[in-house]
């Protein structure tokens, strides 16, 4: 990434724009003196204002990065930014169900034991045996509810997708 290139980039982007760097600095909420380091390749605009100025612009934020306008379009790189946006959405209403679905399983374990507990026949035979692998399960359920609600599951996710492929 070569900061003057971006920082030539950024200029030839305001002036296209007709506007000076202090209208550009309280469009993006930042003092002249930081539009003015841009523009020279001393320093970078944080991502969210980077992101600010694409739009602004009118180009994409990889188009800024690299210093020059690309062949494609903003149009397909929103479309493709949707996409990547529908299918992390897709993820986590995944995600949610799975976790839904072991509450529901560990709620109903835990009132099967709570039902045995409560007539007292968990004591005795095989509804002892139902007793302690309902509180077993609901201990499991929670196990795993808790590990999939981690900042593991995505590194777990990937050694397991790894594991299944045979590359471990």
């Amino acid at each position: 990434m070569d900061q003057q290139k971006i920082g030539c980039f950024l200029r030839e982007l305001r002036k296209e724009k007709a506007i000076t760097q202090e209208q550009l600095a309280e469009k993006a909420g930042v003092t002249n003196r930081s539009v003015s380091r841009w523009e020279n390749g001393v320093n970078m605009p944080d991502f969210d204002i980077l992101i600010q100025l694409a739009d602004y612009y009118e180009v994409s934020v990889e188009e800024i990065l690299d210093g020059e306008r690309k062949k494609t379009t903003v149009k397909k790189e929103r479309e493709m930014m949707q996409k990547i946006a529908v299918f992390h959405n897709k993820e986590k209403a995944d995600l949610s169900r799975r976790i839904h679905y072991l509450f529901v399983l560990a709620i109903m374990a835990f009132i099967i034991y709570m039902a045995l507990d409560i007539m007292e026949l968990s004591d005795t035979g095989i509804y002892e045996d139902i007793s302690s692998f309902s509180l077993g399960l609901v201990f499991g359920m929670l196990s795993v509810g808790a590990l999939y609600t981690s900042k593991y599951y995505w590194h777990i996710r990937g050694w397991k997708r790894k594991v299944l492929q045979g590359k471990a």
